[in-house]
């Protein structure tokens, strides 16, 4: 497994997803939560296959990376083929593989409020919320959804307040903050479908 590159001690956030296709929504989510958590890098990890969606409606795996490289252009972003290296369909097996480097750095979770709310449906999720802190950046339509959801719920105790949200890297799990953001509209699903019309 090769990982990018990190010095001892530094903050990085983990953004997984199937990018099908990476928009600019996804490029603010890792802005704003690289300037509120304070990170040195956000690692975008790009999925071979989400195992909750359709693998018709996937686009080729090449073919999603190159084009969230293209997005995902600041010095402090790498997207990386990491899950494809180490064959992971699920992000516990993603965040177990990565323990050796939880030792050297600071690492949180980066998700959308649409993910915190279905969070529950996710393989070993409550193996997630303990590995690593998670940061739940505001998405339209979810921030109830996913403050009432199970997992929100289960770990309530653990939330992090929003004013806190520099200190999250550094908390162990679990350990969740929501962040509010400007929202924006743009969806995956939503391309893909101008797509297929067009």
């Amino acid at each position: 497994m090769k990982l990018p590159p990190f010095g001892d001690g530094q903050r990085i956030g983990l953004f997984g997803g199937s990018f099908n296709p990476a928009h600019r929504g996804h490029y603010m989510v890792a802005l704003y939560a690289l300037h509120r958590l304070q990170l040195d890098w956000v690692w975008w990890l790009v999925s071979p296959q989400n195992p909750l969606k359709d693998p018709k409606e996937t686009d080729d795996y090449g073919k999603r990376l190159a084009y969230t490289r293209r997005i995902a252009r600041h010095p402090r972003f790498i997207v990386t083929d990491l899950e494809e290296q180490i064959h992971t369909r699920y992000t516990a097996q993603t965040l177990e593989a990565l323990k050796g480097a939880f030792k050297r750095g600071h690492f949180v979770w980066i998700m959308g409020a649409d993910s915190l709310a279905n969070l529950h449906r996710w393989h070993h999720w409550t193996d997630i919320m303990e590995s690593v802190p998670v940061a739940v950046l505001a998405r339209p339509g979810y921030s109830i959804r996913a403050l009432q959801s199970p997992a929100a719920t289960r770990y309530a105790s653990c939330r992090v307040p929003q004013h806190l949200a520099a200190s999250l890297p550094l908390r162990p799990p679990p350990a969740f903050c929501f962040v509010t953001m400007p929202l924006r509209n743009e969806s995956s699903t939503a391309i893909r479908n101008r797509r297929k019309r067009s």
